[in-house]
């Protein structure tokens, strides 16, 4: 099959379009035939060596978790799916070696849910990691609840856009930072936008005088500083993106694939709580401009990668 693959660490010139050889599928696992995959900021940085110490490359690899498509063969051992069927998935082991920029993945079924019906493929391939992520952190590890006011960071990003929404979607108010040009799309997502930089703190103040009941951290770095010091009392800070996070008294987190939320997020999009804005599209032989696109840091929405549907393969 052709896919994208990288055989050593390094920039964007490090992906080959090219033959690959097409995935064995498992007991638990179905084939699937490759409709869209979205970029993540995780894609390049595992690209780059970063995540060597936890997930242990087997080259050459072929990037990219997140997907839409179709199944075309079954595992002898799963009974969820059949030929067919339409659906999305956060395609993620604990190394790196079978991704989704490919036309064809083999996907354990625990990563996979039912498509939303109301989704394009490059819409529903842009919501299982950004969706996943903002789900979990702001259910399970922030807890909010209704009333509370919550902070996001990069609001009008893949994760933040989705956590706007969910957000608001838990009866939260949710102030949101992003550039100037990003606050309409924010206002739409029913956040309120603050522009990021200098004078954040004073402006987040001005809003939420007594402070902010959580923080959902998608940046790092000076973010995590101004957001500890916006806290309100007992206030929670999670950070997606920096785990120096621990020393403002917060937790670091990293997404995992859970059919379940997966399937409620399918639910969600299909009753119009949340939608995923596809900023830009890249067919499959382009990914490496995709990845130089997403590392650029100014996307809204959701970067994605199409598959010619009528390609050849497994």
């Amino acid at each position: 099959m052709k896919a994208i693959s990288y055989s050593r660490y390094g920039g964007p010139e490090v992906l080959a379009f090219g033959e690959v050889r097409d995935p064995k599928v498992g007991p638990d696992a179905v084939l699937v035939k490759v409709r869209a995959a979205a970029v993540n900021p995780v894609d390049w940085k595992a690209r780059e060596g970063y995540l060597d110490g936890i997930l242990a490359p087997v080259f050459p690899v072929v990037p990219g978790w997140d997907v839409s498509g179709v199944v075309v063969r079954p595992g002898a051992a799963v009974a969820e799916y059949d030929v067919g069927d339409e659906v999305i998935g956060y395609v993620r082991e604990d190394f790196l070696s079978r991704g989704t920029f490919a036309e064809y993945v083999a996907a354990p079924v625990r990563t996979l849910a039912r498509k939303p019906r109301n989704l394009t493929w490059e819409e529903a391939a842009g919501l299982p990691l950004a969706g996943l992520t903002a789900y979990q952190v702001l259910r399970r590890l922030l807890e909010v609840k209704q009333g509370e006011t919550v902070l996001v960071h990069a609001a009008a990003g893949g994760v933040g856009s989705l956590a706007v929404q969910l957000g608001t979607h838990l009866g939260a108010r949710v102030i949101g930072t992003a550039s100037e040009r990003n606050h309409d799309f924010v206002r739409g997502l029913g956040g309120e936008p603050v522009t990021y930089g200098e004078g954040l703190a004073e402006r987040v103040r001005g809003l939420a005088p007594e402070g902010v009941d959580a923080v959902f951290d998608t940046v790092g770095g000076d973010a995590l500083k101004v957001s500890a010091n916006l806290l309100a009392p007992e206030g929670r800070l999670v950070s997606i993106a920096d785990n120096d996070v621990v020393t403002y008294g917060g937790r670091y987190y990293f997404v995992r694939p859970d059919p379940g939320d997966l399937l409620h997020l399918s639910e969600l999009a299909e009753q119009g709580v949340v939608g995923v804005h596809v900023d830009e599209t890249f067919p499959l032989e382009r990914a490496a401009d995709a990845h130089r696109r997403s590392q650029e840091g100014r996307t809204r929405g959701k970067i994605v990668v199409t598959v010619d549907p009528e390609g050849e393969g497994a």
